[in-house]
């Protein structure tokens, strides 16, 4: 194991900060939280891999046969991967439904892929298309969470005719984000990538604390599964090259060439998240979309009300296989 760096008092100050923030976060959210929802039945990891543009992406597969049944293309958010998806999946995937979870580049098992390459919305968005092509996938039903949600209104304001449907959930969006733990995390980025993973690790629980869970059981267990790709040597230098690429300005400007794509479009948003519902209602406005609130809810909506995102799907779903049906006829 490297010996930790040595650090100055400002780099001390900073990290510290960011603790302080997720501890604070975490209090209030004890205080006020509801009984906490039981999550369900968790998929079983479905891992599949290919290389696409040179690049070794890896994705989830559930469900039904990819050639026949609607695709729904999950995108997880920071700093998860995409077993974050891990309680929808098996709500939604079907004989006639085939759930692909995609992995962001540089996330999950593909830390090292992202090493030394662009991780930033644009970029990811790029990513995407090219696995899009490799699977085959013409058009498919979306939903993203967070910094993926992010991803795919980057696709939508690009690539509008891949959408049969949408679902977004407490994404960044517009100026709403980073929060302050991830904020300040960014601003030490230099720090972190050389601290021990050990240390780095109560940097990561600050941010996730920051972000919110309702179900305290559900924290704890996502902070084991998505610290784990971070527990490595590299992982403290894999999450400081994440942080280098969030830039607020990339969805500020994706937010003014948002339009209506003209197909069965969701906002899901947990009342209590910090990214503000004002985000969620103006996300939902400038997409003419539907707006679900979740009562009590905060950011990690995904693992913690996996029924009201599967729900939100499932109707998508029914409504895009609807449209479909009457082009088809046309």
């Amino acid at each position: 194991m490297r010996p930790p760096p040595r650090m100055s008092r400002t780099w001390l100050l900073l990290l510290g900060g960011v603790a302080l923030t997720g501890a604070v976060a975490a209090i209030s959210r004890t205080r006020s939280a509801l009984p906490p929802p039981r999550p369900g039945r968790a998929a079983r990891e479905r891992v599949r891999t290919g290389i696409v543009d040179g690049i070794r992406m890896r994705w989830e597969q559930h469900g039904g046969d990819p050639a026949t049944g609607l695709p729904v293309v999950f995108v997880h958010g920071l700093p998860t991967n995409p077993r974050a998806w891990r309680y929808v999946i098996p709500l939604v995937a079907d004989d006639g439904v085939c759930c692909l979870a995609w992995e962001q580049v540089g996330f999950g098992g593909s830390l090292r892929e992202g090493l030394g390459r662009d991780l930033s919305i644009p970029a990811q968005a790029f990513y995407l298309r090219a696995w899009l092509r490799h699977q085959g996938i013409e058009r498919a039903v979306f939903v993203a969470h967070d910094y993926g949600g992010g991803v795919v209104q980057h696709l939508a304001t690009t690539s509008p005719d891949l959408f049969l449907g949408l679902v977004l959930t407490d994404s960044v969006a517009f100026d709403n984000w980073p929060v302050a733990a991830v904020r300040t995390a960014k601003a030490a980025a230099s720090a972190i990538e050389r601290l021990p993973p050990a240390l780095a690790r109560q940097i990561f629980r600050a941010a996730l604390a920051n972000l919110g869970h309702t179900n305290r059981t559900v924290a704890a267990e996502s902070e084991e599964l998505f610290w784990h790709p971070y527990s490595g040597e590299d992982g403290p230098a894999a999450l400081a090259h994440q942080l280098r690429h969030f830039h607020t300005a990339d969805t500020i400007r994706i937010g003014r060439r948002l339009r209506p794509l003209g197909c069965p479009t969701t906002v899901v948003w947990g009342e209590r998240d910090p990214l503000g519902l004002e985000s969620a209602r103006e996300l939902a406005r400038r997409l003419d979309a539907e707006l679900q609130v979740v009562p009590g809810a905060y950011h990690f909506t995904i693992e913690d009300h996996p029924q009201d995102i599967a729900d939100a799907v499932r109707r998508t779903v029914a409504q895009a296989r609807r449209a479909q049906e009457t082009w088809e006829r046309g």
